[in-house]
């Protein structure tokens, strides 16, 4: 580099700095104030934070001392890297990425602080497929959100138990990843066979294209409750602003208290809201039979988040299991 070619730099780096450019993952600031950024799905199982977010819930929880900014993914392992990179701080996501996240930051990167959501995931197929259950997948062409998501865990250790394996792990069964929007299309196409899904997207392949419900995932799980969303927090961000995690978990519990005490009211604000983001409204009685397969709950549901942890280091994903994750819930 030249002398010119340095001064020019130094001159651009200068006014940069007395611009107030923020530096990657750094919190930018608005009037002063931190901006938290909160990420969710556009997924029943989040729907704590899509109801939090029609009603505004998030912003007035922080008015005094913070601004929201509000991220959409599409899977956990996305949103995962975003939070590596200091692009979220507060965050709803699925027990098997948040798991993953802490084992692959060795405990430095996130906290889990609330559960959001218990069940809603199933097992579909196309109607013209002869799939009664997980045996029939053998051959088939699977579709989860994202490899090494919630469900990708939920369908390989479901396979496992019946004697099916993934393609890339030599098995016969055609393991893919889609964004669920996808996986409707693909289905219409006949160029899938089956999926494991969230709601509600399981709701809408039965409504929109008549696709089976074979297996309700909660049929699996010890008294049919088990972990589908928590609540995590960068744990920079918990360091740095304990008081508005605080503020944020409290708005987080009093939302759930919302959608328990007025299950209709709230079906229309997340309708709203749903509507909102993937630019399609669903019908109410479709809406309605997606969370009636779902419990909004706060409930932690430890053990069930465990297992997924001894699943991931099973498949081979981890090579920790549940006796790594001593520091992984701050409840």
């Amino acid at each position: 580099m030249n002398r010119c070619t340095r001064v020019t730099s130094l001159l651009i780096a200068s006014f940069l700095l007395l611009e107030g450019c923020p530096s990657p993952g750094v919190h930018s600031e608005k009037a002063g104030k931190p901006t938290v950024r909160v990420a969710f799905f556009s997924n029943i199982t989040h729907a704590v934070a899509l109801y939090s977010s029609a009603k505004g819930l998030f912003g007035k929880a922080v008015a005094d001392s913070a601004t929201v900014e509000e991220r959409v993914f599409k899977a956990g392992p996305e949103e995962i890297e975003a939070l590596f990179a200091g692009e979220v701080d507060f965050g709803y996501i699925g027990p098997g990425p948040a798991v993953n996240g802490y084992l692959k930051s060795k405990g430095e990167a996130l906290r889990i602080i609330a559960g959001a959501a218990s069940a809603g995931t199933a097992l579909v197929v196309r109607k013209d497929v002869a799939i009664t259950g997980v045996k029939d997948l053998a051959g088939k062409r699977v579709a989860v959100p994202q490899t090494g998501g919630t469900q990708d865990l939920s369908l390989r250790h479901a396979l496992k138990t019946v004697g099916l394996s993934a393609k890339d792990k030599g098995g016969t069964v055609d393991v893919v990843q889609f964004a669920p929007a996808d996986t409707l299309m693909l289905f219409q196409r006949g160029e899938l066979d089956a999926a494991w899904l969230p709601e509600p997207w399981v709701a809408r392949l039965e409504n929109e294209l008549g696709a089976k419900v074979v297996l309700e995932e909660k049929t699996l799980w010890p008294g049919g409750r088990f972990s589908t969303a928590v609540v995590i927090v960068r744990a920079e961000f918990l360091k740095a602003h304990p008081e508005l995690v605080e503020k944020l978990l409290a708005s987080h519990k009093s939302a759930v208290r919302a959608i328990q005490a007025d299950p209709d009211a709230a079906r229309l604000a997340i309708g709203e809201k749903l509507k909102t983001l993937t630019g399609k409204a669903i019908p109410d009685a479709l809406l309605k039979s997606a969370l009636s397969r779902t419990e909004i709950t706060d409930d932690l549901l430890k053990e069930s988040i465990l297992t997924f942890a001894d699943w991931s280091k099973d498949l081979g994903y981890l090579r920790e299991g549940r006796e790594a994750l001593t520091g992984l819930f701050q409840d």
